[in-house]
């Protein structure tokens, strides 16, 4: 029978190395042609958006789908998990933990091929839900020592140093501005919805890693012309996902800064395709928009966890 399993299910099941470690697989099977992944739909409503995102994974034998709603009342999230063999409903799992999970994940997976090995010191800009996931999964690859955040709500800053800090078992300061935030560290995170770069080129020094995981909509635009100008290496979760929304590349290639033809996909890294960095000095950029294929591999992950564990609330469904 179908099982419904929850946040809190989520977190007891699966933990951050666990979630980066099921996105590099899912990646790796992507790289060896072994996905399909359907692009972000959405549909405008007077009050909010629905978004939609489906994804078949062939080695992991399940497919899928994430159904999610932003209205002003908040987001809420479905991630539908379906066996590939069958066609049966496997679990529904509901609720923002496993998204806030995967997104981070995917990014520390970017960082993982992408960062130097000795980074120790991280500027965050955006103190939101998603934040926290992003610094767990850079946490999860780095011997992390030092954070920096900036977020425009002060409080809100405070509050995420104050609770992350004693969770990753890091020191977390907050700093006045994006630009104190950036200075003198080793990873840049950028997670924010703002529609006007928060991260400029001028603020970067040799040798950083950025991963820029906000600007999931073709209207915004987390960073400015001069990181992708100066940026060595660009890689994206999915080049067709990030030509319909990536407004971070999307406005920059417009004006001629860049070419698709020099942006990589992170399966491609993952394979051994190419190199995240050739040298020290180098400046990396990871653009992240969340595809489909991670929600599908993180669910499945969760569902045989929780299946083992005899987990989860039994809908009672016909398969």
């Amino acid at each position: 029978m179908p099982l419904l399993l929850n946040d809190k299910d989520v977190n007891a099941l699966m933990t951050m190395t666990d979630c980066v470690g099921v996105m590099d697989d899912a990646f790796r099977q992507e790289g060896v042609g072994k996905v399909w992944n359907r692009s972000r739909s959405r549909i405008r409503m007077p009050r909010g958006f629905h978004h939609l995102m489906a994804a078949y994974l062939a080695d992991s034998e399940v497919f899928g789908l994430k159904t999610y709603t932003s209205f002003r009342s908040g987001t809420r999230f479905i991630t539908m998990l379906y066996d590939s063999n069958t066609g049966d409903l496997l679990a529904i799992v509901q609720g923002p933990r496993l998204s806030q999970m995967r997104t981070g994940a995917v990014s520390a997976v970017g960082t993982k091929y992408m960062a130097r090995e000795n980074s120790a010191t991280v500027g965050l800009i955006g103190a939101g839900f998603q934040g926290r996931g992003q610094l767990e999964g850079v946490c999860a690859v780095r011997d992390v020592t030092s954070v920096k955040v900036f977020d425009a709500a002060a409080d809100g800053a405070q509050k995420f140093a104050d609770e992350m800090g004693p969770q990753l078992g890091v020191d977390i300061t907050v700093v006045e501005s994006a630009e104190d935030a950036v200075r003198g560290v080793d990873i840049i995170i950028t997670m924010t919805t703002s529609r006007t770069p928060v991260l400029l080129g001028e603020w970067l020094e040799p040798g950083q890693h950025i991963n820029a995981a906000g600007s999931n909509h073709w209207i915004r635009q987390e960073v400015d012309d001069n990181v992708i100008r100066r940026a060595d290496r660009i890689v994206v979760d999915s080049t067709e996902d990030a030509k319909i929304e990536a407004g971070d590349l999307l406005f920059p290639i417009e004006r001629g800064r860049v070419m698709w033809s020099a942006i990589r996909d992170l399966s491609d890294l993952v394979t051994g395709h190419v190199r995240g960095r050739e040298s020290d000095e180098e400046v990396t950029l990871f653009e992240s928009q969340g595809i489909a294929i991670s929600d599908v591999a993180a669910a499945n992950f969760v569902y045989r966890k929780a299946v083992e564990a005899g987990m989860g609330q039994d809908l009672g469904l016909e398969p």
